[in-house]
């Protein structure tokens, strides 16, 4: 322990020698380790020796002592150190006294106070006025008066306050220790708040007294008798006995706060979670949710972390006391139920392997029972989810590759299982070479797809099949399923395909700065397609067995020749971009299935992608050139301006996005005609305060709009806003027969440094309303959490049928250290 030489008055230094004189005449005696460290204190004070008075440190508001730093471990070996402005011994009554500024370390644990008695005869340590004991766990207990065994094992605190390295906090006017186990607080207050720093007697924002709370350090519990729950000191609830784990504790067995829920099928329900710490690596949580209309809802969950990974299971079952509820639905039977499984787990730094389960009784149990809630209720257009997806999947990262290769079965929620496809294998590798082969740089990619589907999936893309079912695989009507009314979204059967490609790319730039960039691609499908013949299918795709070999290879340049201009205010760079690529046409365009090529926006983003289709089950073919110029101006006191403009031509062969395949894809992209439509984008970001970009198609002949979207953003530190406007032509290959216009909003205030408010609607401008809005509040602190909100959504199909309008209540409320619970119906 650091000590220094102070000076000091003769009074002092007469003082110190009686000290001595004192300690030497009781050297002989056989003391506790208390009085030996006493002694030895003494002794230092007689050398005219002191230690460094504390630094001002972390202090608690309601210490009525100048706040000091935590004093050092000292590893003493079981005796005790004692520092004081004076320190005497009684030699008559074996009692040490220590006065003015005392400290005691013993064991990690110190105690700060204006007076310290020990008695050697009792083995009692008394301290006096503005005490402060640390333990070795980091807690602070402050007092007015002390009385403790000198091994801290027992004795009892008069007015105290606790304050542990958590940050919780505790208050009573007594509390007794025995057994060096536990701890009996009088008139308890507990709260995990911090007290308010101007006015620290106010209240917290909440805290639970009980007329005895019994802390047990083995079993690290609390238990409260005769507790009330007040919120800013005004009781909410009260209960005549709870428990709670200490604050220490980051797991332990017990019942954790309940939940509530509604709804129409099961009426009201209450879940009562237990939580089941079986061991250090694997825990389990039992929630049966009590239903007023069909009884219990079993639920089960176990969770275990390995070494290199972790995996949950979770089981769901109730017999139901009223099938008739769900009467002509899936969920009419008396048992219903399901099992969820998911892990992950690591091989080395590169590769995970991992796998996702789902099986239920029915699709319908998930959504009946609210079992699968989106998990962002303040996301106002994310709608419920339609599927859950069962797979396993390896995954490996390098520092120039990528490999995935997973097998897939999606669970349909919506009943039709039988058009969804079940995924075997798809495998994804890519790689990029680390040197270069010609002075370029080259890179290739695999994928490899099998997947097969029992029944054929149709949309209606127009209001006469869709009234009419003629896209139902059970109509009878001789204008069913023709590609004039549907679009086939899934073939039945069996789909393998195989693809590799192979990129070269390299760039030069000459004396004069434009830069020039030759390419060359070559990519090769084997496709194994075999189309069951059901009705209709035929209409859009050979059925039976059918192999394709499709190659396609591609050699382009890419030019480019920036202008820049220096100006006092800033920098613009003009670039004029021309791409031309050359390669055969598109082989088997529309014969084959298309499973991941059915979503093609054509805009700025994708003008000079060399394949613009969205997936490999499609390949761009024909001569196309795509030219554009882009502008970018960087000010000098920020902000930076970036302008797009471009259009893409179809020089010779035949156009991809002309030909019409099983989904129309690129029907109605834009790019169907020789010269295709203009597109057009501006993003401006004058701050990190404020975005805005503008995103637009034109019609290559009309100049009409296409496509349109606005978007600005604003975020302050208090509150954000942002607006998006979006104008869709109809595209009526795809089943979109009406232009599509809205306007989407969202903002979020912080109220104030703890409470935000958030909001977000979307307006049909066609409709003339509002068909999507959330509105939420949220409180967050150090102790305390509340979270509210009400979404509305309506969830849209191809076609013309009518949108189902689905309607979330939220409640949320977390007590720090204590419970977390929430309501939802």
């Amino acid at each position: 322990m650091p000590i220094v030489a102070v000076r000091q008055s003769a009074l002092a230094v007469a003082r110190q020698q009686a000290v001595a004189r004192r300690v030497r005449a009781c050297a002989s005696v056989v003391l506790g380790p208390l009085l030996a460290f006493a002694l030895t204190l003494a002794a230092a004070v007689a050398l005219d020796l002191v230690a460094v008075a504390p630094a001002a440190a972390q202090g608690f508001n309601y210490n009525p002592r100048p706040p000091k730093a935590t004093p050092p471990r000292v590893a003493n070996d079981n005796q005790m150190l004692v520092q004081a402005t004076e320190v005497d011994y009684d030699y008559n009554n074996s009692r040490v006294l220590a006065v003015g500024n005392v400290q005691l370390f013993y064991n990690g644990t110190s105690v700060e106070a204006d007076r310290v008695i020990y008695d050697q005869k009792t083995k009692r340590l008394r301290a006096e006025g503005n005490i402060r004991m640390t333990d070795a766990d980091g807690k602070i207990t402050y007092a007015n008066s002390l009385d403790l065994s000198d091994d801290y094992r027992d004795g009892f605190v008069d007015s105290l306050r606790v304050e542990t390295e958590d940050q919780t906090r505790m208050a009573a006017t007594r509390a007794d220790r025995s057994s060096g186990n536990y701890t009996v607080f009088e008139n308890g207050v507990y709260t995990a708040c911090a007290p308010c720093k101007d006015n620290p007697k106010k209240p917290p924002l909440w805290q639970v007294k009980g007329a005895r709370i019994i802390h047990d350090q083995n079993e690290k519990m609390l238990y409260f008798e005769n507790a009330q729950l007040e919120f800013f000191g005004v009781p909410m609830a009260y209960m005549p006995y709870f428990s709670t784990p200490d604050p220490t504790v980051k797991r332990k067995s017990g019942f954790l706060m309940p939940g509530y829920t509604s709804s129409a099928g099961y009426g009201f329900g209450v879940e009562i979670p237990y939580y089941w710490a079986i061991a250090p690596d694997y825990d389990a949580t039992f929630a049966p949710r009590i239903t007023s209309k069909q009884g219990v809802l079993l639920q089960a969950e176990f969770r275990q972390r390995l070494s290199n990974g972790a995996y949950q299971v979770k089981l769901y079952g109730i017999d139901q006391l009223d099938r008739n509820a769900f009467a002509g639905q899936p969920g009419d039977r008396q048992f219903r139920g399901g099992v969820e499984t998911h892990g992950q787990f690591a091989l080395n730094d590169k590769w995970a392997f991992g796998f996702d389960g789902i099986a239920l009784s029915d699709y319908y149990f998930m959504s009946d029972y609210r079992l699968s809630q989106f998990k962002d209720p303040y996301n106002a257009f994310m709608n419920l989810p339609t599927e859950a997806i069962s797979q396993l999947y390896l995954t490996g990262v390098g520092n120039r590759s990528f490999f995935d290769a997973r097998t897939m079965y999606f669970l349909s929620f919506s009943g039709n299982q039988q058009n969804v496809p079940v995924v075997y294998p798809v495998i994804d590798y890519q790689n990029v070479f680390n040197y270069s082969i010609l002075g370029g740089e080259v890179s290739y990619k695999t994928n490899f797809v099998n997947l097969s589907r029992q029944t054929a999936s149709f949309d209606a893309i127009n209001t006469t099949a869709s009234t009419n079912g003629l896209c139902s695989v059970a109509s009878a009507d001789p204008m069913a399923r023709l590609p004039t009314q549907c679009l086939l979204r899934g073939a039945p059967g069996t789909y393998t395909r195989a693809t590799a490609e192979v990129q070269w790319r390299r760039s030069y730039t000459d004396s004069i700065g434009q830069i020039w960039t030759p390419f060359a691609i070559l990519r090769a499908d084997a496709i194994n397609s075999d189309i069951s013949n059901q009705p209709g299918v035929a209409n859009f795709l050979p059925t039976g067995d059918t192999q394709a070999l499709r190659v396609m290879p591609t050699v382009g340049l890419e030019y480019r020749y920036p202008f820049i201009n220096v100006q006092p205010w800033g920098t613009t760079t003009i670039e004029p971009i021309a791409q031309v690529i050359v390669r055969p046409n598109e082989t088997y365009a529309g014969r084959l299935p298309n499973e991941d090529a059915q979503s093609l926006v054509f805009d700025t983003s994708n003008l000079f992608a060399v394949d613009k289709f969205s997936g490999y089950d499609r390949v761009e073919g024909g001569g196309r050139a795509n030219v554009g110029v882009q502008a970018t101006t960087q000010f000098d006191r920020g902000g930076t301006v970036k302008a797009v403009f471009g259009q893409s031509y179809q020089l010779f062969g035949m156009n991809s996005f002309a030909v019409r395949d099983a989904t129309n894809t690129g029907v109605d992209s834009g790019l169907q005609r020789t010269a295709s439509d203009y597109v057009a984008s501006v993003d401006y970001s004058p701050n990190r305060t404020y975005t805005f970009s503008v995103r637009s198609r034109f019609d290559e002949q009309t100049l009409s709009v296409q496509r349109f979207e606005a978007e600005a953003r604003a975020n302050f530190d208090r509150w954000s806003v942002g607006v998006t406007y979006g104008d869709y032509a109809a595209q009526p290959d795809i089943g979109y027969l009406t232009r599509r216009e809205g306007i989407l909003g969202t903002g979020s205030l912080k109220v104030s440094s703890n409470w935000v408010v958030t909001g977000a609607a979307r307006w049909d401008l066609q409709a003339n309303k509002i068909n999507q809005y959330v509105v939420g509040a949220g409180y967050v602190d150090d102790c305390f959490t509340l979270g509210a909100s009400y979404v509305t959504s309506y969830n849209y199909t191809v076609g013309t049928a009518a949108p189902t309008l689905n309607k979330t209540y939220m409640l949320t409320i977390g007590l720090r250290t204590l419970a977390n619970t929430s309501v939802g119906f």
